[in-house]
């Protein structure tokens, strides 16, 4: 059997799929699973044990494939994904539509595991954790998000990282190459995404923004500190494990370009409380602290098509 799943997005879009990933290669063992997804996360799809082969594909383009026995939606509610999916010619489709409608808040975990639920496919919303190697010790601090509108500013991750001390590296893509010297850490890391998941898969608390990094840190059970603004973080936050959300209960336009002003309610201090409680509850392991956010609280988050 010959299975194509499309999820063409990003970092953080990959790991809230694990779960659903794992789900058919349960239902499918012995099937050939393809994921149809950008190249550059080829160091993750590695590290996802559901997954046969990454089919290089950059967003909502045609995809090489042709006559997969079951094609699944993993990307959007439609019609473009549907519609790229269909165009090559599946035994069977699953995808969102009239029997199974697009829920705008709920969980990003829980939408495709419900999705394959409705099809028969059982599956676990918490298995998402990726395997983690021997721990580091670092605090890692990563200022970066894809919108400006997410990105807490860059000198109050500067006056962050001075207080936490010599355990800082702030990390970054190599477009935020600036962006990691703005904040002026002794220690950085830029670029190289496995050698980032292995930074944060044994770091002692990651700090960051609503990023992809968010997802690396829950994927792998480290505990972090994560500053939402425009989005709430009952879509998009870890619904469980040692960490702890700072959210000022408001929503907005997470594709502007200034950061939100409920992102700029929170305080230098109150991050520095939450990294310093995380950090004092595990002397002999991970924290297992709390996340604080009201599940019942709406999203503004754009969806994929």
């Amino acid at each position: 059997m010959r299975i194509l799943i499309l999820r063409a997005l990003g970092l953080g879009d990959l790991l809230t799929a694990v779960p659903a990933l794992r789900a058919v290669r349960r239902a499918h063992p012995d099937a050939e699973i393809t994921l149809a997804a950008p190249r550059w996360l080829a160091e993750v799809v590695d590290r996802v044990d559901a997954v046969d082969r990454l089919l290089p594909t950059a967003g909502l383009v045609p995809i090489e494939y042709a006559e997969p026995d079951l094609a699944i939606n993993l990307h959007g509610r439609g019609p473009q994904s549907v519609d790229l999916l269909r165009a090559t010619h599946p035994g069977e489709l699953i995808t969102h539509g009239p029997e199974h409608p697009w829920n705008d808040e709920q969980h990003e975990v829980l939408r495709w595991c419900s999705l394959l639920a409705h099809h028969g496919i059982p599956a676990d919303p918490d298995d998402l954790r990726l395997p983690a190697g021997e721990r580091n010790g670092a605090i890692v601090v990563h200022p970066g998000a894809s919108h400006g509108s997410r990105r807490w500013p860059a000198d109050r991750y500067a006056e962050l990282a001075g207080e936490l001390g010599p355990d800082v590296v702030v990390t970054g893509s190599p477009d935020e190459a600036d962006l990691v010297a703005a904040v002026g850490a002794a220690r950085t890391q830029v670029g190289g995404l496995g050698a980032l998941l292995d930074l944060v898969a044994g770091a002692r608390v990651v700090v960051c923004g609503d990023t992809g990094v968010a997802h690396v840190a829950t994927a792998f059970g480290t505990p972090s500190v994560l500053l939402f603004g425009p989005v709430s973080p009952a879509r998009w936050g870890p619904r469980s494990g040692p960490h702890r959300v700072l959210w000022h209960g408001g929503t907005g336009d997470t594709f502007a370009a200034a950061p939100d002003p409920g992102l700029l309610r929170i305080t230098v201090p109150e991050v520095l409380g939450a990294v310093r409680d995380l950090v004092a509850g595990q002397p002999a392991g991970r924290s297992r602290g709390a996340t604080g956010w009201p599940r019942s609280a709406s999203s503004a988050r754009a969806t994929s098509d």
